[in-house]
């Protein structure tokens, strides 16, 4: 799926319940069926802080994850909305990519990146590239090189390092900076998160800074 730009992935609720939707960089179309109507069509935004969505018992979606600063035309959407089956055709044929934001994204998520090096790299002026960001409708530049961090920081709450040493290795001040930052992005601290496999691994699917090219299951 990387190839075409999007990761698409599927899930089922199997009873009345809330499921917590973390920022990563990411938007999502969304196919959503329930046991009335006809489905309906939702592209997401990017997610600046966590939140929770409600899910009724039936309700099955199925997702398509657009790679990181990708666009979309919205004439799509309306094609998806008349053949929900041929959304991933539609979305080969209509997606597309700013490939200077796609570098400078994926520049801005490396260890150590700044606004500063990356405009530099790309040949530009912060101020420029900032601009650039805007007529896209992308967020600030600081939102990916920030989220990226946070992000980075909770896949390695899986291992055995102490959270100093993980705050340091992430680029961190010290522990309680990447704790504010955990509680900015995902709402909890590295300490619950590090309690939480399902929520780590909800944070650890691919996007923003871990775009893999792996179809999602469930999210």
């Amino acid at each position: 799926m990387a190839s075409r730009g999007y990761e698409k992935w599927v899930f089922t609720a199997t009873s009345d319940n809330e499921a917590p939707v973390f920022p990563d960089g990411c938007r999502d179309i969304l196919v959503i069926e329930t046991q009335s109507g006809p489905p309906r069509i939702i592209l997401t935004d990017h997610d600046l802080v966590p939140r929770q969505v409600r899910l009724t018992a039936g309700t099955h979606i199925t997702g398509f994850r657009l790679r990181p600063g990708s666009q979309l035309d919205p004439a799509a959407l309306d094609a998806i909305a008349r053949q929900p089956g041929d959304a991933d055709a539609i979305l080969t044929e209509t997606r597309r990519d700013p490939d200077d934001l796609g570098d400078a994204i994926m520049a801005l998520t490396r260890p150590g990146a700044s606004l500063r090096s990356v405009a530099a790299a790309a040949g530009v002026s912060q101020r420029t590239l900032q601009r650039r960001f805007r007529e896209f409708g992308l967020p600030a530049p600081d939102y990916w090189r920030l989220l990226a961090r946070a992000r980075r920081a909770a896949q390695c709450l899986t291992s055995a390092c102490t959270l100093a040493d993980i705050a340091g290795e992430s680029g961190y001040a010290d522990q309680a900076h990447m704790t504010r930052e955990c509680l900015r992005w995902f709402g909890a601290t590295p300490a619950s998160l590090r309690r939480d496999p399902r929520r780590l691994a909800l944070i650890s699917q691919p996007a923003l800074g871990n775009w893999t090219g792996e179809q999602i299951s469930t999210r």
